[in-house]
């Protein structure tokens, strides 16, 4: 009888354990939309919509772009763009996020880049307002968005 209640007592102990391990563990926090398209005008190097795709964990949060508003007019090499993507901060301010981490892009390919890494807070509302390419390090496009994002703005 005593390796009865022994059992049962150290089994309800390890769930109360576990339950409260997860009431204590982090909340996760997630951006919302997680994709959104917007249309942008790159000057002489074109205009369409863009797609952008958001991850968060935490206050770290990342952005991968890609658009057919420009085509790689030829093969560009891995990690050979970098790319700030600047956004409007609701309430005023702006954030950017950067990186160069692009996939490779073959001759005629839509562009992607991505992921940007920025830094948010809680109940930061982001939209992407502008992007700043520059490929090889010599060619530099800047595109504007023309529209807002839809479905709106990424909230972190």
């Amino acid at each position: 009888m005593r390796r009865i209640k022994l059992g049962i007592g150290t089994a309800m102990g390890t769930a109360a354990l576990a339950a409260g391990a997860l009431a204590l563990a982090p909340t996760a926090t997630a951006v919302t939309p997680t994709t959104a398209t917007l249309t942008a005008d790159c000057g002489t190097f074109g205009s369409g919509l863009a797609t952008l795709t958001a991850t968060q964990s935490g206050t770290a949060a990342t952005i991968t772009l890609s658009s057919g508003a420009i085509k790689a007019p030829i093969d560009v090499p891995a990690g050979s763009v970098s790319s700030t993507l600047t956004l409007s901060k609701s309430g005023g301010g702006t954030k950017t996020f950067t990186g160069s981490s692009n996939p490779a892009i073959p001759t005629g390919s839509d562009v992607t880049t991505g992921p940007l890494k920025g830094t948010v807070a809680a109940g930061d509302v982001l939209e992407a307002k502008s992007l700043k390419l520059v490929i090889f390090g010599l060619i530099t496009v800047n595109c504007t968005a023309t529209t807002p994002q839809s479905p709106g703005p990424f909230t972190f």
